[in-house]
């Protein structure tokens, strides 16, 4: 709808980026049509509601016949049940019409696919599975490892990562807590990251106590650095779509802690197999399941690392070329 965001100029040096200049949804339907019509591309990969709904009807409107493929990133029932019943009623409402009018549906993890399904009141079957494409970073440079150490401060041995924006999803107030009960003097907890929430996280830091183990490194575009200087990382959110930082930390072979949150954690670990899963919202598992991870000596970092590599974009732009049934 908008140019605009963190990892824009990144963005620009690999992709064209058409800027429709929408500052509301209710604009994009004429932006998109006169674009299509514009442009005529022979697909349109639309991701997240209400794009998703939106897209298929400005396909119609603008009378170019090109597929339109929809793609989910969260489970939208969890994601807006605060939100009321007249927006639930939108929600399924736009989904049911949008999704028909689409060529192809596609969820990033079975959880995502599962839960639109129902939104949509559409079988199961209408909806593919795809997981998102997590592309290898390169070998960070010796002066970006250097700057990351110096962040930590501290010695490797109970380095423990978390990579994601600050936001309630993400329950960080939870990862506090569990960090809280790992009594290692030499222990910190980086949060790579900004977001509206780090006030209040600051301040429960010090109300519990590790204010000065804690480190808010802000946010980066590349944190490939902190995943390869970390001897964890963990995940405390109380849902996911899929969870592309898991697969970024198993890239650079390191360990994994997450909550078995819906939807993707679980899977891309394959329940516990490349890393350790526990409840939700539950500290004291999420503290037991990180000095474990801590203390395992040998962690097969080859082993996450290929599992990481099954993620990669070449797999998922087959499936998606697939579903269009294009070469």
């Amino acid at each position: 709808m908008q140019a605009r965001g963190e990892l824009l100029e990144e963005a620009r040096e690999h992709f064209k980026v058409a800027d429709l200049n929408c500052p509301r949804a209710r604009d994009l339907p004429m932006a998109l049509s006169r674009y299509l019509r514009r442009t005529r591309p022979d697909a349109l990969l639309v991701a997240m509601w209400p794009l998703t709904t939106i897209a298929p009807i400005a396909r119609k409107m603008s009378g170019h016949r090109c597929k339109v493929l929809v793609s989910e990133h969260n489970t939208l029932s969890v994601q807006y049940a605060s939100w009321g019943r007249a927006h639930r009623l939108a929600l399924r409402s736009s989904m049911a019409f949008g999704y028909r009018m689409a060529d192809a549906r596609v969820g990033v993890s079975r959880g995502v696919a599962q839960d639109v399904a129902v939104l949509a009141g559409m079988p199961s079957a209408a909806f593919e599975v795809i997981h998102n494409p997590v592309p290898p970073r390169p070998i960070p440079s010796q002066e970006d490892m250097r700057l990351a150490e110096a962040l930590w401060a501290v010695p490797p041995g109970g380095r423990i990562v978390h990579v994601g924006s600050l936001k309630q999803q993400k329950n960080h107030p939870l990862l506090l807590r569990a960090f809280a009960g790992i009594t290692d003097p030499d222990a910190r907890l980086m949060l790579v990251g900004t977001g509206q929430g780090e006030a209040s996280l600051r301040a429960l830091a010090v109300e519990l106590g590790i204010a000065e183990r804690v480190i808010f490194a802000g946010f980066h575009p590349d944190p490939t650095p902190f995943y390869r200087s970390a001897d964890l990382f963990a995940l405390s959110s109380d849902y996911e779509g899929f969870g592309n930082v898991i697969v970024e930390a198993m890239a650079c072979g390191t360990p994994v802690v997450s909550t078995d949150c819906p939807s993707g954690p679980a899977e891309i670990l394959e329940n516990g197999r490349y890393g350790r899963l526990v409840p939700v919202n539950d500290p004291a598992a999420l503290a037991t399941a990180m000095q474990a991870a801590l203390a395992e000596e040998t962690p097969d970092r080859a082993a996450l690392q290929r599992r990481a590599a099954e993620f990669s974009p070449a797999i998922a732009a087959r499936r998606y070329l697939d579903l269009l049934e294009m070469p």
